[in-house]
């Protein structure tokens, strides 16, 4: 990535630390606050079918994001190329505290530091948990930053299929991402509303990429007795990269868990992506 330009957005931005954010995303979580800030924006299913977002930032902080709920197991493999990022969540189940603490990240919860966060009083629990980015990252006085995580920015690849709009699901959860020529992005709905965040209004990342993945059982359970999902961030699979009202085929190839995700198009070259902010829809394969 040329000097002076983020590794996550491919805009320019001065060098700066990750804060990745574990959101919830059931109707009464939204409209979101602070999402419209985050670089990245990941897609995960969760028990029941449903999804979260984990939310990365390093180009801006906003002063509020949420609402914040627990993290994943999958959540440590997924933030692992990205070094040592804070990680900002509600709580883990105790059997999978102790992974979370021997991985690489900077862990922050209400319990550790509780002037990060601060409740709404006009949310009910437990969707009214809001975190403050700047006072997380405080904490962290040894945070590095943001590094070269295999994604490539620039003009959009020969090719491609005009597409207006494209519709992920999952088993109790509905993506639409329509492209708004206005915007030059794509507008988000979640399960035919469109998605909006408090702050800065409807949701327009540049890029979307449909990564499809093995979800599989984990070994833990929430708090109800359904087995968590883990969906699997590393290995290889097909993709879908739309961009400029484009979709390009694409391929994903993650070889070891330390290292970053790239995509290239079907005969090997890499696949850029549109400077902004980009989502990244981890769908179950086939």
């Amino acid at each position: 990535m040329p000097a002076g330009r983020s590794p996550l957005t491919g805009l320019p931005a001065r060098p700066a630390p990750v804060v990745a954010v574990k959101i919830d995303n059931v109707a009464a979580a939204r409209p979101h606050t602070g999402l419209g800030a985050a670089d990245l924006v990941y897609v995960e299913q969760v028990e029941g079918g449903v999804t979260r977002l984990l939310a990365v930032y390093s180009s801006r902080l906003p002063e509020l994001t949420g609402p914040v709920r627990s993290a994943r197991e999958s959540d440590i493999s997924l933030l692992a190329p990205f070094g040592r990022p804070v990680l900002a969540y509600s709580g883990a189940q105790s059997a999978l505290n102790p992974l979370l603490d021997a991985a690489p990240l900077h862990l922050v919860t209400e319990s550790t530091a509780p002037g990060a966060f601060r409740r709404s009083p006009d949310r009910a629990a437990p969707h009214n948990l809001y975190l403050r980015p700047e006072r997380a990252l405080a904490t962290d006085p040894a945070a590095r930053n943001a590094q070269d995580i295999g994604f490539r920015f620039g003009a959009a690849p020969p090719g491609g299929t005009p597409v207006d709009t494209s519709t992920v699901r999952f088993p109790a959860a509905r993506y639409t991402f329509t492209w708004s020529a206005a915007d030059r992005a794509w507008r988000v709905a979640m399960d035919g509303r469109e998605a909006r965040a408090t702050d800065t209004g409807p949701l327009t990342p540049e890029t979307v990429v449909v990564q499809r993945v093995t979800i599989r059982p984990s070994e833990f359970q929430d708090k109800f007795g359904s087995v968590s999902p883990y969906t699997e961030t590393t290995g290889s699979g097909t993709a879908l990269v739309l961009r400029d009202g484009r979709s390009y085929e694409a391929r994903w190839s993650r070889p070891t868990a330390d290292a970053g995700t790239t995509f290239t198009t079907p005969d090997g070259a890499p696949l850029t992506f549109a400077p902004g902010q980009t989502w990244v829809v981890l769908a179950p394969r086939g």
